[in-house]
């Protein structure tokens, strides 16, 4: 099992930065690869970023990257989103996800486990 848990979001203007963290516990954390995703109402949840379990390997959606960074301090058990430069069609809950298979791609049923979510309004 695994909960996590996102925090960090809220109100930003236009060209601002955010960071989103997402706490691990349960399983050991450095065991499993970890994604960010977001959705709007009536969208389908759209893919953003994913690290491996060691963090020596990154992915990133088209639209956010050179914006968004995803990194993770596992003796924190956390990930954490840095966003720059933030537009706003960013707005989105974000979601922080698990995959104990290490798979870093954009297939959201392929996670395991997820979090509740933290909404990000960026204003123009």
């Amino acid at each position: 099992q695994v909960q996590l848990v996102e925090s960090g979001g809220g109100l930003v203007q236009a060209g601002g930065s955010l960071r989103l963290s997402c706490a691990a516990s349960g399983r050991t954390f450095s065991s499993y690869a970890v994604g960010w995703f977001r959705q709007t109402p009536g969208k389908e949840r759209e893919f953003v970023t994913a690290i491996t379990y060691s963090g020596a390997w990154t992915t990133y959606a088209d639209s956010v990257k050179g914006r968004f960074t995803i990194s993770r301090h596992n003796a924190k058990n956390t990930v954490y989103l840095q966003m720059n430069s933030l537009k706003p069609e960013d707005t989105a809950l974000y979601y922080c996800a698990a995959n104990l298979g290490g798979y870093t791609g954009s297939y959201s049923d392929r996670y395991d486990y997820w979090g509740q979510g933290a909404l990000v309004t960026v204003s123009s």
